[in-house]
């Protein structure tokens, strides 16, 4: 066989989302590589076999577990082929391969090393958390699978949900692309944007860049995935917790406070050759600022004076030393222990013993030292048992909204059989977070008599009320033998005895008793249902995981949000947790973790008037949340507005109204001052108008008379240079007046009116200089630079026009261009003025696909000259360059503006 049957059809109309990918098939094909990115619910699947097919040649098919792999043979066999029963050109087995070959990522690695085929895994489950993908075996049987697949010409691999290939199967794969050299199509819902850079750049070269995007809001309006919303539900660690936590937190205070008065360090470092001759080891200082400036630190902490030269190299004589904190800490200790290691080599004893104290008191983990988070403490958190109660809590609510009607999931990493006891009772407390225990806390406070189940890979429980239906839809399997036993503690709840019989179909059929209603809150595990999973009568789900990276949560979220054909009207709630730590400001690693997982969710904001967008900004929560009360306010009013679904749906209309298509752009947030020393991280949502608005009162207040004198001082004004001089007395004036105020909001203001009047221009220079090195090809009349402000006095920047990949080469170009400088080969210094009285020098770094050129630099600095102001160029690889650079990035390090420009997706 040499080609697919020629009557082969999809037997659908294609959605207009699809169709444009396939419309422009030819052009991505170009480099033998098709990189789709799509949310669940987008028909990913359907789109790679009409690829497949359009291709027309032998073909791969990987998917990353078994169930998804039967589900491409079903769709293709449903909706293409149209017949019941699997024609004998399709193979599941890897090992004999056919036309159309479809097997695991799995499953190939376990050919490529020898493994048995069975050892490939439907899910894995492990207690400890230990989560392989893949691992080191030699591939010494690769060769074998290579001929296989020559002998069949293999000419095209489809990769699905392609972000799943970042460690040893990926060499499995990459060895037969590299051999037999097939068109490649990769289709994904999350790619990997949180691996490091090496990652990222071997997961590229595999799948190609990304051709298209197809994102959630084209999905609503199509009706393919319901209205939904995100709520986060808090809670406080018990007192046990708190008090663990508390331990940790002294230990390390007191650690920090003994490492300070450390006479042995304090002389390795005075004896450090950096230290004693700094000026004969500027090219070392400059490459390291962050050690040089730790050393400094920690010294002037423990009472060494520092000799004025250090403080010229960093700055000046009067540079202020920061206080010596937890960072600096850190990375000087980083530095000492590992980085150095030849330098202190009269003190390797030392080392070691500070490294095990470290090590003792939970302050250093796999080479990495953290006074403020550490394993113990986050795990605290993360599972700490009072989400337990959170998740009664949310159960209960949504069941009092939905009644028989609510089909929940819970998700989460570990089954935790332990906690199934064989006694007539069960009164084993609940202290972990897990399957069984979350089935249990449902169970033993079930006063609304809430059908549960349970579906993981190793264990099943179903309602007792269920099993005539289970029988029912098990003979339609050919599944007779049934093996049920009832809780040891409660006969309403049937374990269902796992068979070979049941292997394959065990995940159907309780899917089936899901969307009848025969259960209606199933709790699983992430790895069995958290992906590829599909029950589109899921209506709430609780994502009680935190394992993993937010690949897998937004996978997870991604079941509840599919459209129900059978219910149109279906609105989705997707409930996070959060364990909010009382010792930090910043509310904890719970938090913190959720904030970087919004990032990879879009959705509809709280506001009145209503935007799409990504973050966890879009919820409108408070700055700072640590006590009962801010936690109880936030709960209800997540609660308050997960119970308008109605609401929901119209928000969802409306915020689609104002856009056509999802913009990635660069966000800028708007800065304010404050101390160094103090809280690193607030959200600022001040406005000019705000600070206009305190302006404009004090003068109301206190300035009635001068505003009178100037009205009549105004007659007597015959030039500009007449109005300047009394602007600045009445400058003056009013410093003295309103003392710091003043002045801080005025230099504000300027250096917002700069960033807000020059964003627009610096990214119509970087445009073009970008299209001068060909890096954007798209004609340059069909580019534009998009910028604007928000009511929050945030800045947003986008390209509009050009591909998906000319776009991204953009974004991180002028995020390059925003961000503090870090060790770029060209700097700009930008300069500007205000009524010739302040003045200002901003350094930027020129983008490292630019600067890697001094030609291309050049232009991009005329282009800056004509475009944006006046600017310097500096080429940070001489020591003078080197000075600048080091002094760029002094102040960004002491930097008073704490918020970072950010990438973000919005509807536009």
């Amino acid at each position: 066989m040499k080609q697919f049957p020629s009557d082969i059809k999809f037997k659908y109309n294609w959605r207009k989302y699809q169709k444009r990918v396939l419309d422009e098939l030819e052009e991505h094909l170009s480099d033998d590589h098709l990189h789709i990115v799509a949310p669940p619910g987008s028909g990913k699947t359907v789109l790679g076999l009409e690829v497949t097919l359009r291709l027309n040649k032998p073909a791969l098919i990987l998917a990353p577990t078994i169930a998804i792999r039967n589900q491409w043979v079903k769709r293709f066999c449903e909706l293409f082929i149209q017949v019941d029963q699997k024609p004998d050109w399709i193979s599941k087995d890897i090992h004999n391969p056919k036309f159309l070959t479809v097997a695991t990522y799995q499953g190939l690695h376990a050919a490529c090393t020898g493994k048995d085929p069975d050892q490939e895994q439907e899910e894995n489950e492990e207690e400890n958390g230990n989560e392989e993908n893949g691992n080191g075996s030699s591939l010494f049987k690769t060769r074998e699978v290579i001929e296989r697949f020559k002998s069949q010409n293999l000419g095209v691999i489809v990769v699905d949900e392609a972000h799943h290939l970042k460690n040893a199967w990926w060499n499995s794969l990459n060895a037969i692309k590299n051999e037999l050299k097939p068109t490649v199509v990769g289709l994904t819902a999350t790619p990997p944007y949180d691996v490091s850079y090496s990652e990222w750049e071997r997961y590229l070269d595999l799948n190609g860049p990304v051709d298209t995007e197809i994102s959630v809001p084209e999905l609503v309006i199509e009706d393919d995935l319901c209205p939904h919303q995100d709520y986060v539900f808090f809670s406080q660690p018990t007192v046990v917790e708190v008090q663990k936590i508390d331990i940790h937190r002294q230990r390390a205070q007191k650690l920090f406070n003994e490492i300070k008065t450390d006479q042995l360090l304090i002389e390795a470092l005075e004896q450090y050759e950096v230290y004693k001759i700094p000026d004969q080891h500027l090219e070392w200082i400059y490459s390291n600022l962050e050690s040089y400036s730790a050393i400094l630190i920690f010294l002037h902490a423990a009472g060494t004076k520092l000799r004025e030269e250090h403080l010229e190299i960093i700055g000046s004589a009067k540079f202020s030393v920061p206080k010596l904190n937890y960072e600096w800490m850190e990375t000087l200790l980083t530095f000492y222990l590992f980085n150095s290691p030849k330098s202190f080599s009269k003190y390797e004893d030392h080392q070691q013993a500070l490294i095990n104290k470290l090590k003792r008191n939970g302050v250093l983990e796999r080479r990495t030292v953290n006074f403020t988070d550490n394993r113990k403490i986050n795990s605290f958190l993360s599972s700490s048992i009072s989400k337990l109660e959170s998740i009664k809590t949310i159960v209960d609510f949504e069941y009092n909204q939905l009644k028989q009607n609510l089909r929940m999931v819970i998700l989460t990493d570990y089954i935790r059989r332990e906690y199934l006891v064989q006694h007539p009772e069960s009164e084993i407390e609940l202290d972990k977070i897990g399957v069984v225990p979350i089935f249990e806390q449902l169970r033993r406070n079930n006063s609304l008599h809430i059908k549960l189940g349970v579906l993981s890979g190793s264990l099943v429980i179903i309602p007792e009320t269920a099993l005539a239906s289970f029988r029912e839809i098990a003979s339609k399997y050919g599944i007779s033998k049934i093996s049920a036993n009832p809780l040891s503690y409660d006969q309403k709840y049937l374990i269902i005895n796992s068979s070979d019989q049941f292997k394959h179909h065990i995940v159907h059929i309780i899917t089936q008793l899901f969307e009848k209603g025969y259960i209606e809150v199933l709790t699983g595990t992430k790895s069995l249902l958290g992906e590829g999973w599909d029950a589109p009568s899921i209506n709430s789900l609780i994502l009680a995981s935190f394992v993993g990276s937010y690949v897998q949560s937004n996978q997870m979220r991604g079941r509840a949000i599919r459209t129900d054909r059978l219910n149109m009207d279906k609105a989705a709630n997707i409930w996070h947790l959060a364990c909010v730590d009382p010792t930090v400001f910043d509310g904890g690693n719970d938090i913190q973790l959720l904030k970087r997982r919004f990032r990879a969710f879009v959705g509809v904001s709280f506001e009145k008037e209503a935007r799409i967008e990504n973050g966890i900004g879009r919820l409108k929560l408070p700055d700072k949340i640590t006590g009962i009360q801010e936690i109880e306010e936030i709960n209800n009013k997540m609660f308050i507005n997960a119970e308008r679904r109605d609401l929901l749906k119209e928000k969802w209309k409306e915020a689609l109204k104002t856009g056509s298509l999802l913009i990635e752009e660069i966000k800028v947030p708007f800065p304010e001052e404050q101390s160094y020393n103090k809280v690193k991280s607030m959200y600022y949502n001040k406005t000019i108008a705000n600070m206009v608005a305190i302006l404009s009162s004090l003068l109301l207040a206190y300035g009635e008379t001068l505003f009178e004198e100037f009205i009549h001082l105004t007659r007597h004004i015959k030039n500009p240079d007449q109005l300047f001089n009394w602007l600045f007395i009445i400058g003056v004036f009013s410093t003295l007046l309103f003392g710091r105020l003043f002045y801080t909001t005025l230099r504000m203001y300027i250096k917002y009116r700069d960033i807000s009047k020059d964003i627009s221009q610096i990214g119509k220079s970087l445009l073009k200089s970008l299209t001068a090195i060909r890096a954007i090809r798209t004609n340059r009349s069909k580019l534009t630079v998009v910028s604007h402000i928000d009511d929050w006095g945030a800045i947003y920047c986008h390209l509009e026009g050009g591909t998906t990949y000319e776009k991204a080469v953009f974004i991180k170009s002028l995020q390059e261009i925003i961000a503090p400088p870090n060790n770029p080969r060209y700097l700009i210094i930008r300069k500007s003025f205000f009524l010739k009285v302040f003045s200002q020098r901003d350094y930027h770094s020129v983008p490292e696909i630019i600067g890697k050129k001094k030609r291309s630099s050049e232009y991009f600095r005329d282009q800056w000259s004509q475009i944006v102001g006046p600017c310097e160029l500096i080429y940070t690889r001489t020591i003078e360059g080197r000075k600048l650079l080091l002094k760029s990035r002094i102040n960004s390090l002491a930097s008073q503006f704490q918020d970072k420009a950010e990438r973000v997706n919005r509807w536009r």
